[in-house]
């Protein structure tokens, strides 16, 4: 199929692209990579009157880290980009194993991570490792800048908190302490399709002991969750299925999805645990 007539408009600054976004009230959608929104409109699934294309705007492709150890990834950031990425490998750990799991080669030379995390595909991978490791979304619009934690940027499957003249610019992390542990597994059916079930892990420790504990599931819920199971370490899975409500679907049962949660909950919370005694004591280095 081929998508609905509509307006092209591929702005050269975030101050026009705002502009379109406003003067199209509630008809217009941001294009970056594309690899979500344009395969819903083939489908007509997405009709909007305005596409305000954000390739030509500036100093959006970076992922950096600040003088303060937080991570800054922008809005035009390819996946593929982090999947290189070295400095993903030595401070955020979780999102390199992240990755190259998403999707294909196509998609990630084209996708942007804050691409997906304004998608808000239930089955998408980065809006909860990115919830279980504390990250934000950037956001302009007419009235300025605000900062959203992802927990609460996400709403339901396929809604975020944007409004229609919002432009989600970048998303951000603090820093992964000394003495805390990330990790990341998820089960497919096939390399690069949406997770069966994807977990997220985040782990503090003092010394051998873990002071907090914390996991983020991929294609259990409607919207990213993320458990903390610090006082249920011996039952991480159980702590988990109380707060997760998995369904039925094309892809897997229920059912099936609860057994994965079980399996893969204190797999990733003790591969967390050892990353973080690993580094234990070990310096911040901005």
């Amino acid at each position: 199929m081929y998508p609905s007539r509509f307006r092209y408009e591929a702005p050269r600054t975030i101050d026009e692209a705002i502009e379109l976004l406003h003067a199209g009230a509630g008809e217009a959608k941001v294009l970056a990579g594309g690899q979500s929104l344009v395969p819903l409109m083939k489908l007509r699934f997405a009709s909007p009157d305005l596409l305000v294309d954000i390739n030509n705007l500036p100093d959006l492709a970076y992922h950096r880290m600040d003088a303060d150890g937080a991570l800054r990834i922008g809005a035009l950031c390819r996946h593929a980009a982090l999947e290189r990425s070295g400095l993903l490998a030595e401070r955020q750990p979780t999102m390199a194993a992240a990755a190259p799991l998403i999707a294909d080669p196509i998609v990630r030379n084209r996708g942007t991570l804050v691409g997906s995390l304004c998608h808000a595909d239930p089955q998408g991978d980065w809006a909860s490792v990115v919830t279980a490791l504390g990250g934000h979304v950037v956001a302009r619009g007419p009235n300025g800048t605000r900062t959203i934690p992802v927990g609460q940027f996400v709403t339901g499957p396929f809604q975020n908190v944007l409004a229609y003249d919002e432009i989600a610019v970048e998303a951000s992390f603090p820093v992964l302490a000394p003495g805390a542990g990330v990790a990341f597994q998820e089960i497919a059916r096939r390399h690069g399709d949406y997770a069966l079930v994807g977990v997220a892990a985040h782990v503090e420790t003092d010394g051998d002991t873990v002071t907090r504990a914390r996991l983020g599931f991929v294609s259990v819920s409607d919207v990213p969750t993320v458990v903390d199971v610090t006082d249920a370490l011996d039952d991480p899975a159980g702590q988990a299925l109380a707060d997760l409500d998995p369904a039925d679907d094309i892809h897997a049962t229920a059912a099936y999805r609860a057994h994965l949660v079980k399996v893969l909950a204190p797999r990733v919370l003790a591969a967390a645990t050892d990353h973080a005694r690993s580094r234990a004591g070990e310096a911040i280095h901005p």
